[in-house]
């Protein structure tokens, strides 16, 4: 069966914008006419009972989750071979790609912190929720044309209160997950702390030629202060950086006071959408057409992954070649 004969007949392919890990995604129109990238996982996928799970658990959880900084998810079908998922569209694609465009040069002070605002505030809203991310990295930031970011690909995500397996990449964990302990909020924040040194020095605290190097890095090392290497960031913003890449994690400062922070050096208040953000997640059931519904009903968590990712995840090896 191709893609074309996989998706519902009411969304329009119109071109293939990337290919993932577990999914092919294309830039398409829904039923309401609207361009949406639309997630199809790939057949091999679906075969693997792991990779399939992994796949359900981003759709559930993507159509759930509201809050203005994390990737929306307007319908979806987590298992089956009509599996699917429509989300917001970026056309910039992910911020890694950004950077990659802008060869070297680093974000704009205001710029960068913006961003990191929007993504600070989305894993407040993830963790006062009871979920963990598992997986914060420039390749899952999303920013539009105006600058405002959003947090997607939830398929690592898990909810504390039923537990789930560690995953991470190897660029942003937390020592602890090196450990091969479990994850928690606090890893989490470990990894956006990374990826805020990253964006606001233009270099990434740690580095490595092997997943064994960049183990020994996070797990011994401690990077220059932010404040030093970037005397610009506003102080508050440097010492909470500094306080959450803290190397165990009841030393880090937590995803909402990072996001305050980030706030008050904008001289900003939250978003008037940000109300959303104390709203607990709306739980949904398959519509006839395997298509989500939302209901008013309280959350139901679902199932996460058996096994930890294979690319990604616990004990990924980057740098290892493929024989």
């Amino acid at each position: 069966m191709t893609d074309h004969e996989r998706i519902p007949t009411a969304y329009r392919l119109i071109r293939s914008i990337g290919r993932g890990n577990t999914s092919q995604v294309y830039l398409a129109t829904d039923p309401e006419g609207r361009e949406v990238a639309l997630k199809l996982p790939h057949p091999e996928t679906l075969r693997v009972h792991d990779s399939a799970e992994r796949f359900g658990n981003e759709v559930r959880l993507t159509l759930q989750f509201k809050h203005p900084h994390i990737v929306r998810g307007f319908a979806g079908t987590p298992f089956g071979p009509q599996a699917f998922l429509a989300i917001q569209y970026f056309p910039l694609g992910a911020l890694s790609e950004q950077l990659v465009m802008r060869q070297g040069q680093k974000l704009d002070l205001t710029e960068a912190m913006r961003i990191l605002c929007d993504i600070a505030g989305a894993l407040a809203y993830l963790h006062r929720n009871g979920a963990v991310h598992q997986d914060v990295k420039t390749q899952n930031v999303y920013v539009d044309p105006r600058g405002r970011a959003a947090l997607g690909d939830l398929g690592n995500t898990y909810f504390v209160a039923q537990g789930g397996k560690v995953s991470g990449s190897p660029y942003y964990m937390a020592p602890e997950i090196y450990h091969g302990e479990n994850s928690s909020s606090a890893s989490d924040v470990y990894s956006l702390a990374v990826m805020m040194y990253e964006l606001l020095t233009g270099q990434r605290p740690f580095s490595g030629g092997s997943y064994e190097e960049l183990m020994v890095a996070h797990l011994t090392r401690f990077p220059t202060p932010l404040s030093h290497v970037n005397p610009q960031v506003p102080r508050p913003v440097s010492r909470l950086v500094e306080q959450a890449i803290a190397k165990r994690p009841q030393d880090r400062s937590s995803a909402d006071q990072l996001y305050r922070a980030l706030l008050a050096a904008l001289g900003e208040k939250p978003d008037e959408d940000d109300d959303e953000s104390t709203q607990a997640p709306t739980a949904y059931q398959a519509g006839r057409h395997g298509t989500a519904t939302r209901v008013p009903s309280g959350i139901t968590p679902p199932a996460p992954p058996s096994t930890p990712l294979a690319k990604g995840g616990w004990g990924w090896n980057p740098f290892k070649k493929k024989k």
